[in-house]
């Protein structure tokens, strides 16, 4: 399910204080020392956009020295661009598995990243070659992005959560989760569509391509890694008990698909809006999918396609297709599908769920009251 129009990012915390609050108790600034207007980012904000937790900063700060040079009153660190630049670089060599204590050393080298302020060159804008294409995306997207990209996974979890518990199931989804995985997906096609046009010909070609089709599976890490533990803070939200009144929802996988992220995401929506929901997950088989409908006597049905489903009037007949009740009063479950193997489908548009709040919205309007 594609993610929705992205909200405007909220202001970046970290703004000054006001001209009374920042006299009291504060000291004499130095001659060319930023005024506290032009303070940058506090640890949380500066994490959040490197996808490094804040302890990490921290220790990093203790054992390297590797901190802010800016300081309110003496205790509350502000990161300024320079100092952003020296983080950035101590990421990117970090997740090319330098050692910390090297990493933070080159990061301090004079003349490199750290060298930047009045007089020398600008500090290096983030991203580079390993940089997610994320576009115009929010500030939770570019740290989630690089937290993956390192494979740290603990990162991973707090920004997961982070985001989860601030916007709701629907906005983390749809403005910060499926950005990030989307990019990861085409990071992966545009590294392994480089290495197959790096491909010689003549003798060498072999083990080019050899070469070529291991470069190709860059990034495949980082999306297995990214999708379980968006699947593990998915399953770990709280969850209401289910309204009375309401039929359960059935959610499945069409067959043979094994792509069931978007799926566990409207399985998480459903539960926040304390909807009944039995979840089936990857390639439920035609035959399956009509017994668990006879058993579970669902109002709706959806089923999730990734890629075009092998054999779509099978999913149909299994669901609209078994009745239920006593002769001359059955009823039937509805249909509906999900996911962009159905756009190859005919008929299937007029059913089918384009996003998951709308989603949501769509499915609670027709469950039967």
């Amino acid at each position: 399910m594609p993610p929705a129009k992205a909200r405007p990012a909220a202001a970046a915390p970290g703004a000054a204080r006001g001209p009374r609050s920042a006299r009291a108790g504060a000291t004499a600034a130095p001659a060319g020392a930023p005024r506290r207007a032009d303070v940058g980012l506090s640890t949380g904000a500066v994490a959040q956009r490197l996808g490094v937790a804040a302890t990490t900063l921290r220790s990093w700060e203790r054992r390297y020295a590797i901190g802010p040079a800016v300081r309110i009153d003496g205790k509350h660190r502000r990161w300024l661009a320079e100092d952003i630049a020296r983080l950035e670089e101590m990421c990117r060599l970090t997740a090319l598995g330098v050692p910390p204590a090297e990493a933070a050393r080159a990061a301090r080298t004079p003349g490199g990243p750290a060298g930047t302020g009045p007089g020398r060159p600008e500090a290096r804008a983030p991203g580079g070659r390993d940089a997610l294409p994320l576009g115009r995306a929010r500030a939770e997207c570019r740290g989630l992005a690089r937290a993956a990209v390192r494979l740290d996974a603990p990162a991973v979890e707090v920004l997961l959560r982070g985001a989860l518990e601030e916007h709701g199931c629907v906005s983390a989804w749809e403005e910060i989760i499926a950005p990030t995985l989307h990019a990861v997906g085409r990071k992966w096609a545009s590294a392994a569509t480089r290495a197959q046009g790096a491909v010689p010909a003549g003798p060498a070609a072999a083990v080019s391509a050899a070469s070529a089709a291991s470069a190709g599976e860059r990034y495949i890490e980082v999306e297995h890694l990214l999708s379980w533990l968006v699947s593990c803070a998915l399953r770990s939200l709280p969850r209401s008990a289910p309204r009375t009144g309401f039929p359960p929802v059935l959610l499945a996988c069409a067959p043979g698909e094994l792509h069931s992220l978007p799926l566990e995401a409207l399985w998480a929506g459903l539960g926040e809006r304390a909807l009944p929901v039995r979840m089936f997950g990857p390639a439920v088989p035609a035959d399956a999918l009509g017994e668990a409908v006879r058993r579970v006597a669902p109002s709706l049905v959806v089923v999730w396609a990734q890629g075009r489903p092998s054999a779509p009037s099978d999913i149909v007949t299994a669901v609209e297709g078994t009745e239920r009740g006593l002769r001359g009063a059955r009823t039937r479950s509805t249909l509906l599908v999900a996911g962009p193997g159905w756009s190859a489908v005919p008929d299937a548009g007029s059913r089918r769920l384009t996003g998951l709040g709308s989603g949501l919205d769509l499915i609670e309007r027709m469950l039967p009251r």
